[in-house]
């Protein structure tokens, strides 16, 4: 994934399904770098983790 897309999910009103590495995750905010995002894994837990955006994928 991109920075671009990532900005285009973030500002989207739907629920779009994001996974890192195969695991569903909301995100949470693009960093500052433009390289990484925070993220944190759908469900009860609000656990946040920094990922590098490339590794992050739709559906």
């Amino acid at each position: 994934m991109d920075a671009r897309r990532v900005k285009q999910i973030l500002s989207s009103p739907a629920d779009i399904e994001v996974k890192y590495n195969g695991t569903p995750v909301w995100i949470d905010k693009l960093n500052e770098d433009g390289r990484t995002a925070t993220v944190h894994l759908r469900g009860p837990l609000e656990e946040r983790t920094m990922v590098e955006i490339g590794e992050l994928t739709e559906g």
